[in-house]
């Protein structure tokens, strides 16, 4: 028997899930191992330094740069508030007198009698990191985060715009249909919508302005996309777009139904507590979009021991997705693995399979361009 390992989307109803939750500096950890914590829990704090901030401060007090640190009123190291005086001094034997008002609050860092200039760095600004999924501490590493771990229907889409982000599902359209403005009202406020084979912009933008927390849908035109993000999809990661909810593609660009796997596994859990994030990665370090579903169980050790994994790769019977043109997207059955290289139309020789599109169809590909779908 021929194989070919080809790592997929998983799309799994139980699953053990742990994700790493780091800090990017140093800092605290504010849980325990073994601890049960929320979603939203914070798990670590840290502090990263203020920007400076560069003030001619003898300029404004009316002194040479020499003899500014006589007529400054604070000292390095010291904090001072917006608007509280400064610096000053006088002249004219004491009858003109000049104040300065700092412009910044923060902690002075410098006081220079060769620039004259004051810098005064913005105070240390606060980052919280949350659990991000419902579950228990597997793992805490000192003052860097934790490992959280939970039993969960773990999905991954092929591609995803906006971050991470919480919400209960809500099933509004069947897999086929393409979702219109008239599926989404105000009873889609804080939920994750699923369904659909398409999602146009203007359907985005009124689940934004309803107030949806995000959208799983099948599909969705390049151009829509554009127009939504109001500027063109790079090739960087995605998931920092400054949008007002994450939207996650299960099948690919265009209209195209979502895998009925997927729809069931989706419409099953509705009403349950979703973690998604659509960042999308698909150069070197491959990052997937995520829909995450905690389960009710509890008893992670019985998952652990019945979790499937795919240790023999691809063959006959196995379920892949299609991840280039002209069939991206499509979803069907390994029937085939010819050994034999075997020549494409390109004049390049490399090792094919023949794939049961669900639709009917057999076609033959480049194993290079499928991809497992774990279950």
């Amino acid at each position: 028997m021929s194989y070919a390992y080809t790592p997929g989307l998983k799309i799994k109803k139980a699953t053990i899930v742990e994700k790493e939750r780091f800090l990017p500096v140093p800092g605290e950890i504010l849980v325990e191992e073994g601890a049960t914590v929320s979603y939203d829990t914070v798990v670590a704090r840290t502090f990263v330094p203020g920007d400076i901030n560069m003030d001619p401060v003898f300029y404004n007090v009316g002194v040479e740069p020499y003899q500014l640190p006589r007529a400054m009123l604070k000292k390095e190291g010291e904090t001072v508030q917006k608007g509280e005086v400064l610096a000053k001094s006088s002249s004219l034997f004491g009858l003109i007198k000049t104040e300065y008002k700092s412009k910044y609050s923060g902690t002075i860092e410098l006081i220079s009698d060769v620039t004259g200039m004051v810098g005064i760095r913005d105070y240390p600004q606060p980052i919280n990191v949350d659990a991000y999924i419902s579950g228990r501490i597997a793992k805490v590493v000192p003052e860097q985060g934790v490992i959280v771990e939970t039993i969960a229907t773990f999905i991954q889409g092929i591609f995803g715009v906006g971050g991470e982000r919480h919400g209960k599902l809500r099933t509004i359209t069947s897999p086929n249909e393409v979702i219109s403005e008239q599926a989404i009202n105000d009873d889609c406020k804080n939920k994750i919508l699923v369904g659909g084979s398409l999602i146009t912009s203007a359907a985005l933008r009124k689940a934004e302005q309803v107030g949806a927390i995000g959208i799983i849908t099948g599909g969705i035109d390049r151009d829509e996309l554009t127009s939504y993000l109001g500027y063109e999809m790079g090739v960087a990661i995605t998931g920092n777009e400054e949008i007002g909810l994450t939207c996650i593609i299960t099948e690919g660009f265009g209209e195209m139904t979502m895998a009925t796997q997927t729809y069931n596994l989706l419409n099953a859990v509705e009403d349950k507590l979703a973690s998604i994030n659509g960042a999308t990665q698909i150069r070197a370090g491959v990052i997937r979009p995520e829909i995450i579903i905690p389960l009710d169980d509890t008893d992670i050790s019985v998952f652990k021991e019945e979790e499937e994994t795919l240790a023999d790769g691809m063959y006959t019977g196995t379920r892949v997705r299609i991840i280039r043109a002209p069939y991206f997207g499509d979803i069907g059955t390994v029937k085939y693995l010819p050994v034999d290289l075997q020549q494409l139309e390109s004049e390049s020789s490399v090792r094919v399979m023949v794939v049961q599109l669900d639709d009917g169809r057999e076609v033959r590909i480049p194993r290079a361009n499928a991809e497992i779908m774990e279950e």
